[in-house]
């Protein structure tokens, strides 16, 4: 399987996990939206919130990565700034996610 193709069925897998997270995450947004920082925090420092949040986190980083860089491919024509663009935009959709794991499970 070439890259192109791996990067096709990755895509589409996750954007299937991604829909009962998305909706998951839509219902309890609304359920906190009006709610104080107690509220939140509240809900954060639920383990399953936390869990499904971080998964949540973790396939919407994942997903857009691969999306963007294919806006990347077909887009920029220079192959070194192509490169260090994805390179760039996969280290932040590592970083980022990961940053808000590790302060939501600090969070008490």
């Amino acid at each position: 399987m070439n890259l192109a193709t791996k990067k096709w069925v990755f895509l589409k897998l996750s954007s299937i996990i991604l829909v009962p997270l998305m909706l998951w995450f839509i219902i309890n947004f609304i359920s906190v939206y009006d709610g104080d920082y107690s509220e939140v925090v509240s809900f954060f420092s639920n383990k399953t919130n936390k869990f499904i949040f971080s998964i949540f986190l973790i396939f919407s980083y994942f997903f857009s990565s691969l999306s963007i860089s294919e806006v990347f491919e077909d887009y920029i024509s220079n192959e070194k700034t192509k490169y260090v663009a994805n390179r760039l935009l996969y280290i932040s959709a590592i970083i980022i996610p990961l940053l808000t794991i590790i302060i939501l499970l600090n969070l008490k």
